[in-house]
């Protein structure tokens, strides 16, 4: 009978090569994690909460509320960034919040330079702006220019987001309605009842400064544009109802400031009066 220890030699060489072979290739530690891999820092959106419709976020698009990612509080991308629906580029002044704030977020039309310079109006703590977004929901709220009485506007543009309104310099004509009241009256009043109606009077000297295209837009639609015109009964806006030859929705100023009164008035137009 043969001898089996060589055979078992050669299995016991093959498998200690094998266990070397097997070592060799496994010779560093195996770890379960790749360190290759980053977590994608999740996108999140400031966005305004003052409407109950729409809702604008700090990219500057427009949604409705039920359209909003609940996770980033960003608005879908599908629509128009920097969207202006419904504002008067040359006034600066939109018809609502959520489109005031985007319009305004617009860098062509809202330099962040400038915004950071403002200080940050009452009742907010005092500082400055640190972003553009802050700036225009504080600046869209509302336009005290537009304000005609107490909590009325004047005109469907009162959101407004000029940097310049804003700012502590103001305009020689705001300057000289200190302490006027500037009433949109009812069609076919003239100045002096619609003041004295609320207990005050009309004040001629500042029919002047409210006979200007720039002031006349500010409070009133001036749908079909500003003209020049002679009549006692302006500054004014002719109404929608009026006839076609008097073009409905326009507004007028007198060009001799010279013949502007308290008592004009006219059946088809609105009169902007000076009350104090």
């Amino acid at each position: 009978m043969s001898d089996p220890r060589p055979l078992l030699r050669r299995i016991l060489r093959l498998a200690t090569a094998f266990a070397v072979a097997a070592c060799a290739c496994f010779s560093g530690p195996v770890s379960g994690i790749r360190k290759d891999i980053g977590f994608i820092e999740p996108i999140m959106c400031r966005s305004t909460v003052q409407g109950r419709h729409l809702i604008s976020d700090d990219n500057g698009y427009v949604c409705s509320a039920l359209s909003i990612n609940p996770w980033s509080y960003c608005c879908p991308t599908t629509g128009d960034r920097f969207s202006c629906q419904g504002c008067k580029l040359d006034l600066q002044c939109c018809n609502s919040y959520e489109y005031c704030v985007s319009c305004c977020l617009n860098p062509s039309k809202t330099k962040k330079e400038d915004v950071l310079k403002l200080k940050v109006a009452k009742p907010v703590t005092a500082g400055t702006y640190t972003n553009v977004f802050d700036f225009c929901m504080g600046r869209c709220r509302h336009s005290s220019a537009s304000v005609v009485h107490e909590n009325a506007y004047a005109g469907d543009f009162h959101h407004c987001f000029s940097v310049q309104q804003n700012s502590s310099v103001e305009s020689s004509s705001v300057s000289k309605l200190l302490g006027i009241n500037v009433i949109v009256g009812r069609p076919g009043e003239s100045c002096s009842l619609v003041c004295k109606v609320r207990g005050q009077s009309c004040v001629p000297s500042r029919l002047s400064v409210l006979n200007k295209c720039e002031i006349l837009q500010k409070y009133m639609r001036c749908k079909s544009g500003c003209f020049r015109s002679l009549g006692p009964d302006q500054p004014a806006e002719v109404v929608d109802e009026a006839p076609t030859s008097l073009n409905p929705g326009a507004c007028l100023y007198m060009q001799m400031d010279e013949r502007l009164t308290c008592d004009g008035s006219h059946q088809h137009t609105r009169r902007l009066c000076p009350c104090a």
